[in-house]
């Protein structure tokens, strides 16, 4: 497969996107999704996807450390249920857990630190939700390598 994918970091208030390329293999931020209804945020997110014409969506799905499902594992599953429904977009999942975290460790390497971290924050959780994906993704051997 072949195409642009883009990476969803679900949050309540803010949905975190990345965009990617799967013959690439490199994520990045995109933008950072926020509404106060589902209409304004779906809304925002079919501005995107008219934009990118994704292949594929990829969503996080944080679970427990045990593996177990989070409280908002059943949250995630139904925005890419909606994602699909809405959209007709193909989703899959990669496990995010301490995505932000590790998100934040790397905009207080950048130099973004604190409150300047809050505006770009899900968006960096989205591409090392995407990256994730991609760095996992089978290589198909070079016939002419």
């Amino acid at each position: 497969m072949q195409g642009t994918v883009l990476g969803f970091d679900f949050g309540l208030k803010r949905i975190g996107v990345a965009v990617g390329d799967l013959s690439l293999g490199l994520a990045h931020p995109l933008t950072t999704v926020t509404g106060e209804s589902n209409d304004q945020r779906f809304g925002a997110i079919g501005a995107l996807l008219q934009e990118w014409q994704p292949v594929l969506a990829v969503v996080g799905l944080p679970t427990h450390p045990d593996g177990g499902e989070h409280e908002m594992s059943a949250r995630c599953r139904r925005f890419a249920h909606q994602l699909e429904g809405r959209f007709g977009l193909k989703t899959a999942f990669v496990d995010e857990s301490l995505s932000s975290a590790a998100a934040s460790e790397d905009l207080n390497e950048a130099g973004v630190r604190g409150r300047k971290q809050k505006a770009v924050l899900d968006q960096v959780a989205a591409q090392r939700i995407l990256q994730s994906y991609l760095d996992n993704q089978k290589t198909v051997p070079c016939s002419k390598c």
